[in-house]
């Protein structure tokens, strides 16, 4: 089944109007028990970016790329911990982000994500 163009043109606007979801995210090695945590304006963008990084040897935190390498991509989980709300300032978002990533990282022990 094809499109019309103004259907695709509409479709295409639908999906750069959405909203990312912004926020906290944990990723997990259940081998080890280890947590990393991090913060993104963008999480799903942010699991697609920090697996494609694993997956290919290349993960700038090299303690976590370690891990992966170790035990495997199966022992491994990415959790969304916290989401920022979408009335939020956009100039409040950053300082918001890396104080809800402080938080997390002491309450779970974990550490900060590269």
């Amino acid at each position: 089944m094809t499109m019309s163009k103004e259907r695709k043109k509409e479709v295409i606007q639908q999906f750069k109007e959405r909203k990312s979801a912004m926020g906290v995210f944990a990723v997990r090695c259940n081998a080890t028990g280890r947590v990393w945590v991090g913060c993104s304006r963008n999480l799903e963008a942010a699991k697609n970016g920090i697996w494609f990084g694993l997956r290919n040897a290349s993960h700038r935190d090299k303690a976590l790329q370690n891990e992966w390498t170790a035990h495997g991509e199966g022992v491994f989980q990415y959790e969304v911990l916290q989401k920022v709300d979408e009335d939020v300032a956009p100039l409040l978002v950053t300082d918001l982000l890396n104080e809800m990533k402080q938080r997390w990282m002491a309450q779970l022990g974990a550490q900060g994500l590269l």
